[in-house]
């Protein structure tokens, strides 16, 4: 009987020796598990409240070195402004409207519906809108930016901005992520990767849409990509549910619910022991996530706390949602500590086509943009916010000086010279960076790719980009791809 109980004693220590220590860990759900579970949920947690600062997936980060910026803005012009209606004002291509383009100037380039639809593409077409100059800097700015031509001495203008892709969903994809392939992180993507958040209520990266549909390609142009999922923008409406379904069914308690989030992170938590797939990690933070901003979400759309003063200088009407809602929401979110929020607006397409006219749709557009644009840069610097608040503006790429006549005639898509404008966040401001030449064709000064621009941005924000890296199927990724340098004339 004592060889029995001895033999026995024997397996049993045989079979602890063959439990490998994940495994170990994995089982020990009160123990062990249980301090791990503190760890990575940290003092909000244990009371049931939120994911660890510590361990969170949006926790702050450091930066590679001292930022200028802390929040990034980006208004996004999703289908191509004319910058030649805009900012680059051309009076020789107004004196040679109607006139052929050189040769030269069409050579080896490609234009979308070059062929199916491009007729006439060499007449050269000058803008009929009126231009002045504004400022310290003596920008030019058209009689369509009235608000715009108000703010130049707090942006910097940039002419000579140029992509490598022509059309619009590519296009879009490439400007956000820095290729125009799928599957790539977005910029807020890999800014909150970087970096992280300072919010612990609402996502790090938040994405608002206006205008009359989304922007061509959709949410792969705020996706994460091959980061882990808890760096993907989150789109929020701007009526009703901020999300969908972020609401509790009718019959299910708070208490109730939080007993559910915390039997569903138990399990969680036991995989990620298990298994160590960040995913998992990401997958409890955002359980967390989704909790707070059940409260967080509806008092950040909530505009009714806002002084009619500041509504009327946007122009925002809280029954209506429109782009002007869009920039108070943006400017409350950097309030509350989000990292990266993007503005979507549409429709910026000029071909000529119905919907698409340089005249009554085109100006429409503008009209909707102008002024929210500039008052949210003069409420960021009157709230002292703009020191540390990168605004971004721009589409994805510019129009062609030539005309493209459909039912009235309206421009192409041009890559190789457009215009964005920047301001805060260590940007330089009143000063106008890079020159195209008397068409408005190609840049001829401080010429810059996509690239660039994000390098610099990412520069602001304290990240050295050929640093901002993350290693997916056997290679180090970054969202400057093998190229870009920071644009020095853009920084104060």
């Amino acid at each position: 009987m004592q060889d029995q109980r001895w033999n026995e004693a024997q397996r049993r220590e045989r079979a602890l020796r063959e439990i490998t220590r994940r495994h170990f860990f994995s089982q020990c759900g009160v123990g062990l598990g249980g301090i791990a579970l503190a760890s990575l949920m940290g003092r909000e947690a244990l009371a049931a409240e939120a994911a660890s600062p510590a361990v969170s997936p949006l926790a702050p980060k450091k930066p590679h070195f001292a930022p200028r910026a802390k929040n990034v803005i980006y208004l996004f012009m999703a289908g191509g402004p004319s910058q030649l209606e805009l900012f680059d004002w051309k009076p020789k291509l107004v004196e040679l409207n109607g006139k052929a383009i050189p040769d030269s100037y069409l050579e080896g380039k490609r234009f979308a519906f070059m062929d199916s639809s491009f007729k006439n593409k060499s007449t050269l077409l000058g803008t009929k809108r009126k231009f002045a100059q504004y400022g310290r800097s003596g920008a030019w700015v058209s009689e369509l930016l009235p608000h715009t031509a108000g703010i130049v001495d707090d942006i910097t203008v940039v002419h000579s901005v140029a992509t490598d892709v022509f059309n619009h969903a590519p296009a879009k994809l490439f400007m956000n992520t820095g290729s125009s392939q799928f599957g790539r992180p977005s910029m807020g993507a890999w800014v909150t990767y970087g970096i992280g958040s300072e919010s612990q209520s609402l996502p790090g990266f938040v994405v608002l849409l206006s205008g009359p549909r989304g922007p061509r390609g959709g949410a792969v142009n705020w996706g994460s990509g091959f980061l882990p999922s808890a760096y993907q923008g989150v789109a929020l409406r701007s009526s009703g549910e901020p999300i969908l379904d972020l609401t509790s069914p009718p019959g299910i308690t708070a208490q109730r619910q939080r007993e559910t989030l915390d039997a569903v992170k138990d399990l969680n938590l036991k995989r990620l022991v298990a298994t160590g797939d960040p995913e998992i990690a990401a997958r409890i933070s955002q359980y967390e996530m989704a909790y707070r901003m059940q409260t967080s979400a509806p008092e950040l759309i909530d505009l009714s706390g806002e002084s009619s003063a500041t509504l009327e200088m946007y122009g925002a009407d809280p029954k209506k949602p429109s782009f002007a809602n869009n920039c108070i929401l943006a400017r409350r979110l950097v309030e509350r500590g989000t990292r990266f929020v993007q503005l979507y607006h549409t429709n910026w397409d000029s071909h000529g086509g119905p919907g698409e006219t340089l005249e009554k749709d085109f100006e429409k557009v503008v009209g909707e943009i102008d002024r929210p644009c500039a008052a949210l840069v003069k409420d960021l610097k009157s709230r002292g916010l703009l020191d540390d608040t990168l605004v971004v503006w721009g589409g994805e790429f510019g129009r062609t000086p030539m005309g493209e006549v459909r039912t009235a005639t309206g421009r192409n898509h041009h890559i190789d010279a457009f215009t964005m404008w920047m301001a805060g966040g260590g940007a330089a401001a009143g000063r106008v960076v890079g020159k195209t030449d008397e068409l408005g064709f190609n840049s001829v000064e401080d010429g810059m790719h996509v690239h660039d621009i994000h390098a610099t941005i990412l520069h602001l924000l304290g990240l050295e980009h050929t640093k901002l890296t993350f290693r997916f199927q056997g290679r180090d990724f970054r969202l400057t791809d093998v190229k870009g340098n920071v644009i020095e004339k853009l920084l104060a």
